[in-house]
Parts: structure tokens; sequence; C-alpha cells
């Protein structure tokens, strides 16, 4: 029917998402340290033995005539020293990887809704919020 008197009711309702925010860094950092490193070398070196033998009669028919004279022998000496080398290889690799990790968390919030009140003189009614009652039919009061 024209003219009816009519209000819109209406409310709120929640649509809850995610966004996305940072929430801070992670860095890898190197850094030297220095340790020591014990470890046992075998070395060696020579070492002078004076060795005297008589000289046998076969020895002194083959040397000739025998002079007396100054002279002088060398033998040049050797020994092993412990060297280091360093060498710089690489061990490791190293990476920071990020795992998405979904959790569920509860959420509550308010939300606000229109309630329609009306008073038809004789009682009050009070909460209706939808336009049909329980049984599926508009309510009406007269």
């Amino acid at each position: 029917t024209r003219g009816t008197p009519e209000m819109m009711r209406s409310e709120e309702r929640a649509y809850i998402d995610t966004e996305q925010h940072e929430t801070g860094h992670a860095r890898l950092r190197k850094h030297v340290v220095t340790e020591d490193v014990r470890t046992t070398v075998p070395v060696s070196h020579e070492e002078v033995h004076v060795t005297r033998e008589p000289i046998s009669p076969e020895d002194r028919s083959r040397s000739g005539n025998a002079r007396i004279e100054e002279s002088q022998v060398e033998v040049t000496l050797h020994e092993e020293r412990p060297v280091v080398r360093k060498e710089t290889v690489p061990v490791e690799r190293v990476r920071l990887d990020t795992e998405k990790v979904t959790e569920q968390e509860e959420v509550t919030t308010q939300v606000r809704k229109e309630q329609i009140e009306y008073d038809d003189g004789a009682r009050e009614r009070k909460g209706m919020t939808e336009g049909r009652g329980k049984h599926g039919r508009e309510d009406r009061y007269s």
C-alpha cells in the first residue's frame, strides 16, 4: 500500500582478513677468530762424526808419496725446518631462508546493529531485529 510508513534497519558485518607487516630483520655477520693449532712434525738434521781408521799396508802402497802439508776438507751439513703454509679454502655455505608458518589466532571485535522497537499504544514490543518472526511470517501486532 501507498504511503505506508517504514524505516530501514542496518547492522555492521565484520570481515576479518590479514595484512602483511614488517616485524624485524635477520642478518648474517661473520667475524674472524684466531685459534692455536698445534701439531708435531718430524725434522731431521745431519751431525758430524769424526772417524779414524788405520791405513792398511795395501792402502799405503797405493797412496804413493806421503807429504806433510796443511790442508783442509769441508762437508756441508743440512737440516730440516718446519715450514708453515696457509691456504684459504671455502668450507661451508650459510644462508638465511624464511619459512611461512600459519597459526590460528582468535580475533574478537564488536559490531553495531540497529534494533527497531514499536509501540502500538497498548503494549510495547522490543527487540525486533528481523522482519520475520520465528515461524517465517511477518510479525504483525494489532
